[in-house]
C-alpha cells in the first residue's frame, strides 16, 4: 500500500515508521525540515519538504500513486484543506485526518471524510474513568 502523510510531528512519525515496518511504501510532507527528525533513523520512505496544501508539493510527494492520505498537522485548516484536495483534485478514496474542533470533525465526517478527534476520543475516555470510579465509590459505600 501506498501511503502519503501530511505532517510529520509526534503522531506522523510515529505513524510513518509503523507503516514503513508493515513494509507499506509511505512518504511524508512537513513544512519544518526538523520535524523529519521523528522518523525512524533507517526510514526507507520519502520525505518532501514543504505544505500539504501546495498540490506541486503532494505531486513530488506521489500522491498520484497514494492509496490512502493522511493529514495529522497540529493545525485543522491545514488537514482540511489537505484532505479535501487528495480527494477532491487526487481522487484519493480513503483520506483519514486529524481535527481537534468537535464541532468541526463532525461536519467534515458528514461529508464521508475518515475524521479523528483526539478531543472526543480523550474527553470520553476521562469520561468513562470518572463514570467508572465514582460508580466504585457508591459501590463501597
Amino acid at each position: 500500500m501506498r501511503v502519503l502523510i501530511v505532517g510529520c510531528g509526534r503522531v506522523g512519525g510515529l505513524l510513518a515508521g509503523r507503516l514503513s515496518d508493515y513494509g507499506h511504501d509511505v512518504s511524508v510532507v512537513d513544512a519544518n525540515s526538523r520535524s523529519f527528525r521523528r522518523l525512524p533513523d533507517k526510514f526507507p520512505g520519502r520525505v518532501v519538504l514543504g505544505t500539504g496544501i501546495d498540490e506541486d508539493i503532494l505531486r513530488t510527494a506521489g500522491i498520484e500513486q497514494a492509496n490512502v492520505f493522511v493529514a495529522v498537522t497540529q493545525d485543522d485548516n491545514t488537514n482540511i484543506m489537505s484532505a479535501q484536495i487528495a480527494r477532491s483534485v487526487f481522487g484519493i478514496e480513503r483520506v483519514i485526518l486529524r481535527i481537534y474542533d468537535q464541532a468541526r470533525a463532525a461536519v467534515y465526517r458528514d461529508l464521508g471524510l475518515t475524521v479523528i478527534c483526539p478531543t472526543t476520543m480523550v474527553a470520553g475516555m476521562i469520561e468513562d474513568e470518572v463514570l467508572r470510579s465514582s460508580s466504585a465509590a457508591v459501590r463501597s459505600s
